[in-house]
């Protein structure tokens, strides 16, 4: 990893990460998670605001970045704030803000619904199942000891069943998350087990559990008959 491509800066708020507008992305990449995780230990697992400074970056860029520091060390990405002079004052704000939301999501105890998009850091957890009218963006979480609807795109973690219940199940019109668990069985993205889907494919799907592993499939009527609703 070259010395100077990816620097890392901290204040009382979170970390500013200086990025090499040279470096090609794939490189980069690779060079933000070493950086992560060889200083994993000395960050811990804080709760966190993150700035990228050094290099102009695309909003999925940018959460693509968070998922890798996500990914390689114990950090909690809270939010990721815009690039200006104030830079210190703007996470402060930001990660306020995260914060309150955060807390409206945690008091969600009997709602059928929740409309808007959840950012990376955000944490949604119902009592009962729950639709969500809008995205599950990467780093996210929803906890739910029912089903979990998104009528949207999901790419966050979901946890469904969280009382232990293996009947549950996750439907989504746009369905790449980065973990799910039912019950006590958790599947992740990376995973080889048997999830038979497309990743081209982007029709409604369901998950669910069958005979201990994760099934992603197409929305039928034939698989809603065959699974417990």
């Amino acid at each position: 990893m070259s010395n100077q491509s990816v620097v890392i800066k901290s204040n009382k708020h979170g970390l500013i990460v200086v990025l090499d507008e040279k470096t090609d992305w794939e490189t980069l990449k690779k060079d933000v998670a070493e950086k992560f995780r060889t200083s994993a230990k000395f960050f811990g697992d804080a709760q966190m605001a993150l700035c990228f400074q050094g290099r102009g970056l695309s909003f999925e860029e940018e959460l693509e970045l968070s998922d890798i520091i996500s990914a390689n060390c114990q950090i909690q990405v809270m939010c990721i704030a815009d690039q200006n002079e104030a830079v210190e004052q703007a996470m402060k704000q930001a990660l306020e803000r995260n914060q309150e939301e955060s807390a409206d999501l945690m008091n969600l105890q009997d709602g059928r619904f929740y409309k808007g998009t959840l950012r990376s850091g955000q944490v949604l957890e119902s009592e009962t199942s729950i639709i969500i009218l809008g995205d599950v963006n990467p780093g996210a979480r929803v906890i739910s000891k029912g089903n979990v609807i998104v009528l949207g795109t999901l790419k966050g973690n979901v946890y469904v069943g969280a009382s232990g219940n293996q009947d549950a199940f996750v439907a989504a019109l746009s369905m790449d998350p980065m973990q799910i668990r039912i019950g006590d069985v958790i599947a992740r993205s990376s995973d080889s087990r048997p999830v038979r889907k497309k990743k081209t494919d982007d029709t409604p799907k369901i998950a669910f559990v069958e005979e201990g592993n994760i099934y992603i499939e197409p929305i039928t009527k034939e698989v809603l008959n065959d699974i417990n609703l």
